[in-house]
């Protein structure tokens, strides 16, 4: 397990570059530059939290402002990651690992962000009927590890067997789970059962450490974490942030389909083109129908636009796995939240509200 956990990790550092911000979909264009009243423009860009490329685009008085925001949200999105990692231990840290290797063994004393971001999902669980469900875990490390395998070795690139599949699914169930805020402690009472939080953790990290910003005195911001894109306030002079969708056919010579306005926002997207692999010429892409226990190809990109960047990532998952109308009637049921959908052959669907943010849109 620990070199199948190295391996993984190395593979991860050399693709970081490869999934950066336009593999998930979404693109900033900040190529403004320059003095804005009493502010400028800085920005900075990580690399390997969550996997993927992290950067803040800020408008501050001065550099030295400018590095201490940029120090304490890389530091804050850092303790995030540690925490919500599920493959690695850290020295210190009960992590959701933690909680994975205690399976029916014991509770684990974690720490509070663990049990708000948790205590979130199952009531996005209950949201989506199931939709989103962070106790797929026993599920998703088998297509994870088909999939890392035929990335690895095209040649020996396999499917899951259904039967293994349907085995797994046994040990899924997410009120198996006891959380206890009062000791602060999670046990998963089923020892068969794992949690894997990629459903929401980035996107839930990325709103926390926005939110602490805001609090901080942040005031002029986009951040992108891995393409979970999410904006404190406006630029100076008011006007929003301009954020492009990418197109979802790869091939295609227009790379972005459309601009987005944001204000104090945020926007996801789930996608097919994302990360996949391929057996026997057919691509096989990352978001695992929960009840299919297979990837679904409805639709080629699923964007979410709401104000709260954990709750984006969920249901762009969540609504990427339903029918049209069904994930339309969810949307609408939600105050402040919009979508876009992306069917293989082009055709495009959207929630009353989201046109009224596109401010091109290529044709």
């Amino acid at each position: 397990m620990e070199n199948r956990i190295k391996d993984r990790s190395d593979r991860n550092i050399r693709r970081i570059l490869i999934f950066a911000v336009l593999a998930v979909g979404i693109y900033i264009f900040t190529q403004l530059t320059g003095r804005t009243g009493m502010q400028n423009r800085y920005d900075a860009q990580y690399l390997g939290m969550f996997d993927t490329v992290t950067s803040i685009v800020a408008y501050t008085k001065d550099q030295h402002t400018f590095n201490s925001i940029a120090e304490e949200f890389h530091q804050e999105l850092e303790r995030y990651n540690r925490l919500y990692d599920i493959y690695n231990d850290y020295d210190g840290i009960n992590n959701i690992k933690t909680i994975n290797d205690n399976a029916g063994i014991k509770p684990v004393q974690v720490d509070e962000d663990i049990i708000d971001m948790l205590e979130e999902a199952v009531e996005l669980y209950e949201l989506t009927e199931g939709q989103i469900n962070v106790a797929m875990g026993s599920v998703l490390s088998i297509w994870h590890d088909h999939r890392e395998e035929g990335r690895e070795t095209p040649d020996k690139a396999s499917l899951p067997q259904m039967e293994e599949l349907k085995k797994a699914a046994e040990h899924t169930d997410i009120y198996s789970m006891e959380i206890d805020r009062e000791h602060s402690t999670v046990y998963l009472k089923d020892p068969a059962m794992s949690l894997d939080v990629g459903a929401i953790a980035k996107g839930y990290a990325t709103e926390m450490v926005c939110r602490k910003l805001k609090e901080d005195g942040l005031t002029s911001a986009l951040i992108s974490v891995g393409g979970n894109v999410r904006a404190i306030g406006t630029k100076p002079d008011g006007t929003g942030w301009t954020v492009g969708i990418q197109n979802p056919d790869v091939e295609s010579d227009t790379k972005y389909l459309m601009t987005i306005d944001v204000k104090d926002m945020s926007l996801v997207t789930s996608g097919s083109y994302q990360r996949y692999y391929e057996v026997d010429g057919v691509r096989y892409h990352h978001i695992i129908h929960p009840k299919l226990l297979m990837p679904w190809n409805k639709y080629t990109s699923v964007s979410i636009l709401c104000r709260d960047s954990g709750w984006a990532d969920a249901l762009a998952t969540a609504v990427f796995n339903m029918e049209w109308e069904e994930g339309n009637a969810l949307i609408e049921s939600l105050d402040g939240v919009e979508a876009m959908w992306i069917e293989p052959d082009g055709t495009e669907h959207y929630s009353s509200g989201f046109q009224k943010y596109i401010t091109s849109k290529d044709n």
